[in-house]
């Protein structure tokens, strides 16, 4: 599904721990039947919704029930461990957008269960501040919403808070910039240019200036350029294809209708990592859109169009041999896909391409999607070859926070 409105974005979530009045919330006895919180397990904010009623629709609603009922299979108690915040909040007014059976817009008002509140800045910054206090700040950040393009600066696209207020990725960075050295943060956005946030990584969200103290990585529904899709009034969730469906069918093994999924244990060691999570939603995700990582991203600014075009020009089965499980599950299903032939580069088996296996968009979202992926293999393998021992630290330190999970 597109979205309706092309200058908003979807989908942003924000996961961070509580405390202060809701750490009462989060003791849990011995014998619960949900997870006792362990060192490696993140606390979780959810923030989403949109800025407005008129682009606030029930699909955002529906990802945080999602979310939801995600933490829930994954044996968190989402009373306990996770505070949601959503579009107006709780002050009665019909907020969200949606389509009834007749076919007619219609407003109602939020339902989700243990809602603390409406998305607004002041919101975040206490949760930060609250943040800050913790013995180990760790957090999980998923934004349900709708982004912003800065046409001045792709690099600080924004995202939206209720009644229609802006919060960039500088303006974002900067709040954590004041967090401990310690803190970890980790965030999934959906939303249209979301690929921007990529840059909260660095001090002040500012690509020429150092990566930041904090543990910061994050996974983003498409690149900064581009909308994202999965906005819709429409209520049957059946139908929704879009990055936040994929991720967490990914990283739970259930979609949001309930069924099994196959697994993305692609590395086997028994759990499913956010990086594999990421790498489901590649391959299972019907849309325009182009996931992108932090470590994709930074790892791209590495090279030229020149230097990809090089990239792209090795056969895929030399890119493949330093491809880890979950990079090489992409590559090989969208080379089955498009029946292409690894012993050639992607350029080649891109010129021999029949017309009709990508007359889409979505066919060549996968395409493109495809490139991506391969470029990044083939790009990890020349840092990490290069000798610049302060690039294969930074790779180094994304790729082991991309490749945390949920834990327990």
């Amino acid at each position: 599904m597109r979205r309706l409105f092309v200058s908003f974005t979807c989908t942003l979530l924000i996961l961070l721990p509580s405390s202060g009045t809701f750490a009462k919330n989060q003791t849990i006895s011995q014998h619960s039947n949900t997870c006792q919180r362990t060192q490696s397990s993140p606390n979780f904010l959810v923030v989403g919704g949109g800025g407005a009623p008129y682009f606030n629709e029930i699909a955002l609603e529906k990802n945080v029930l999602y979310f939801q009922r995600t933490l829930q299979f994954l044996g968190y108690n989402p009373q306990k461990f996770a505070s949601i915040f959503f579009a107006n909040g709780n002050d009665g007014q019909a907020s969200v957008r949606y389509i009834n059976p007749q076919g007619q817009e219609e407003f109602k008002k939020p339902e989700i269960p243990n809602l603390k509140g409406a998305t607004t800045l002041s919101n975040l910054q206490s949760y930060f501040q609250q943040l800050a206090q913790q013995p180990n700040p760790k957090s999980f950040f998923y934004f349900t919403g709708h982004g912003g393009r800065n046409k001045q600066d792709l690099d600080n696209n924004s995202f939206y808070l209720w009644n229609e207020q802006e919060l960039s990725v500088k303006q974002f960075s900067q709040m954590l910039d004041k967090m401990p050295p310690k803190t970890s943060v980790v965030t999934m956005m959906a939303q249209c240019f979301s690929g921007s946030f990529a840059n909260f990584i660095y001090e002040g969200g500012d690509a020429k200036r150092p990566v930041a103290l904090q543990t910061r990585c994050g996974f983003f529904a498409t690149i900064k350029t581009r909308p994202s899709v999965g906005c819709t009034p429409e209520v049957n969730e059946a139908d929704y294809r879009d990055y936040s469906s994929s991720f967490f069918a990914g990283l739970s093994g259930r979609d949001r209708t309930g069924k099994a999924v196959s697994s993305a244990d692609y590395n086997k060691d028994g759990r499913v990592g956010y990086a594999e999570a990421h790498a489901f939603a590649k391959v299972d995700e019907e849309s325009i859109d182009l996931p992108i990582s932090t470590s994709e991203a930074w790892l791209q600014r590495k090279f030229s169009q020149t230097q990809e075009k090089a990239l792209l020009s090795q056969p895929i089965s030399k890119i493949l041999q330093t491809a880890r499980p979950e990079q090489r599950y992409v590559v090989n299903s969208l080379v089955k896909r498009f029946e292409l032939d690894k012993q050639k580069p992607f350029l080649q088996n891109l010129e021999n391409l029949n017309s009709p296996k990508f007359q889409t968009d979505e066919q060549q979202a996968y395409l493109r999607r495809l490139a991506m992926e391969l470029i990044n293999i083939a790009g990890e393998k020349q840092i990490r070859t290069s000798g610049n021992k302060k690039d294969i630290a930074t790779l180094d330190r994304l790729v082991k926070c991309e490749s945390g999970s949920w834990g327990k």
